[in-house]
């Protein structure tokens, strides 16, 4: 494998929920920056997946199989963005008529600014985890103070559909801390409240893990109503 080319760790060939009207593969690259403890795809993170589990022109070729039959491509993980090829594999499918939906957790702006710039993006799904002061907790992997809110002034001034996203597990975050991250947003086009759903989390210990209580999340969407132009819970 060539180590320009994409690590991707898994392949969905069909998803109807992960492209916002669009029916999509999703691709899973390898490596992240941020270790949340309740990470649900703890193999994509720890290393543990030889690489190259799927080639990169395994996928295209898959894809131009589907033409006519899939609307899009979704690339999320770990992290695209640390991915040297992301740009280039995107033009790739780009190029074969598909649209491209990108995943990123915000740490690597310089990376999402060659996306955004070259226009191969045309919806980008951003997690923001938490206040800033909070990311040490959250992301367990210090600060980003500066990677964040750069992450977030580009996605919000891409002219591309996008959402931002928070995962509600009680421990980590308060409905506070979701309140400090309607600030850092205000004005975004859509904000998405994720509830925690324990399955094979990166730390053990987040199996029993909770979300936030339903009439917590009621009150955070009415409360973010005006701050943010559409909030919905998932």
């Amino acid at each position: 494998r060539d180590r320009k080319d994409m690590d991707i760790g898994f392949l969905y060939r069909t998803s109807f929920i992960d492209y916002p009207g669009k029916i999509c593969a999703v691709a899973f690259t390898t490596g992240c920056t941020f270790r949340c403890p309740y990470c649900h795809n703890p193999e994509l993170v720890d290393g543990s997946l030889p690489p190259g589990m799927f080639p990169e022109e395994e996928v295209l070729s898959f894809l131009a199989g589907r033409r006519g039959k899939l609307d899009a491509l979704s690339i999320t993980g770990g992290e695209p963005c640390l991915q040297p090829d992301l740009a280039s594999f995107m033009k790739k499918v780009r190029d074969l008529g598909f649209l491209l939906k990108l995943d990123t957790n915000g740490s690597r702006p310089e990376a999402l600014a060659q996306v955004i710039d070259r226009g191969l993006a045309d919806y980008i799904a951003m997690d923001v985890k938490a206040p800033l002061e909070k990311y040490p907790l959250v992301s367990r992997t210090g600060s980003w103070e500066r990677e964040i809110p750069a992450s977030i002034a580009l996605v919000m001034g891409s002219g591309v559909p996008y959402e931002f996203r928070t995962t509600l597990v009680e421990g980590l975050l308060e409905p506070e801390d979701v309140r400090e991250i309607g600030k850092m947003i205000r004005g975004a086009q859509r904000y998405v409240l994720q509830r925690f759903v324990p399955s094979k989390p990166l730390d053990p210990s987040y199996a029993g893990a909770k979300t936030f209580g339903e009439s917590q999340i009621a009150s955070l969407l009415e409360d973010l109503r005006g701050v943010v132009g559409y909030c919905s819970a998932r």
